[in-house]
């Protein structure tokens, strides 16, 4: 079979020939793959920055995908940690950590979706005690992930959303897919509103300026305020001044692989699919060839997910 094969942290993967997937379990199948998205969690196993990555090479790209098994269901799977991702035609997976689908959901569309949408969806369904009703702000609104958390958000009941950003017309964008409001990233305080749950996909410096921000504005800092840490695209660390705890009903709280456990990520897939495949959501998707996994890879971001087919 064909496959994106990485033989170097350093470069792009490959369109390669590599050995077929064999199953090891009772519970294992081969299906061949429809779809798989490129998502920043398969870029950086690809460069060996992810921290589950093992340093081992050669590997295949890709963790989640969409696929169809010897019996002709379409699936939408999670891989566990493995070096034989997704990214080739076809994969070994545990049916265990797969979904059956409609005949007729579109396989690239709910590959692009599922990975950004999860995010949310398990932070708020998972992480926390999330309450129809509650203010949410989405902080890095506008990447693939913030965009889909708008949504989620909405859809799972938030009386509010505020979608925060640099200013963009992607930024001004949210407000078709949801947002009650958007603010630019200087203005978050006063411009959020009371919000009970931020969802933050920056982190760092970004986090620095907008939590204390969003602290100092609440006209009754007793109340709860839950600020679930998801990305990090504006810094790995942050620094948290013991006024921050002491001085508001502030909750930090994290979600991501470890936080969540395998168990909890599997036993929502139904429910997320299901979702995804029975309510309006505005996905952005480019389906690229596999073989031009290498130009793809390199070629300058775009907003939208590129999602691989074999």
């Amino acid at each position: 079979m064909h496959a994106a094969v990485v033989t170097s942290f350093s470069a792009p993967p490959q369109y390669a020939s590599f050995e077929d997937p064999v199953v090891s379990g009772p519970d294992e199948l081969v299906v061949d793959v429809l779809a798989a998205g490129l998502h920043q969690r398969v870029r950086s196993a690809a460069d060996g920055t992810h921290y589950e990555s093992d340093g081992q090479l050669p590997l295949i790209p890709g963790f989640d995908g969409v696929g169809r098994d010897a019996d002709g269901a379409l699936r939408y799977f999670i891989l566990p940690d493995t070096r034989l991702g997704s990214m080739a035609e076809r994969v070994a997976i545990d049916a265990r950590r797969s979904v059956v689908l409609p005949d007729d959901v579109d396989p690239v569309v709910l590959a692009a979706a599922m990975n950004p949408a999860m995010s949310a969806w398990l932070a708020l369904r998972r992480r926390i005690d999330f309450t129809p009703g509650s203010n949410v702000m989405v902080l890095g609104a506008t990447g693939n992930a913030g965009r889909m958390a708008v949504q989620i958000a909405r859809h799972l009941g938030a009386a509010s959303v505020v979608g925060a950003a640099r200013p963009s017309a992607r930024l001004d964008a949210l407000l078709a897919l949801g947002a009650d409001r958007v603010v630019a990233l200087d203005d978050v305080g006063p411009a959020a509103g009371d919000v009970d749950v931020v969802l933050d996909y920056l982190w760092g410096t970004a986090t620095a300026a907008a939590l204390p921000a969003v602290l100092t504005a609440r006209p009754d800092r007793g109340r709860p305020l839950t600020w679930i840490q998801i990305g990090s695209m504006a810094g790995l660390d942050l620094t948290v001044p013991s006024a921050w705890l002491r001085a508001a009903r502030l909750a930090l709280v994290g979600s991501g692989q470890g936080s969540v456990p395998t168990r909890d990520i599997v036993a929502e897939l139904p429910a997320l699919a299901a979702h995804l495949t029975t309510n309006a959501y505005t996905i952005d998707a480019t389906p690229t060839p596999l073989a031009e996994v290498a130009t793809a890879w390199t070629a300058p971001r775009s907003t939208n997910r590129i999602v691989f087919t074999p």
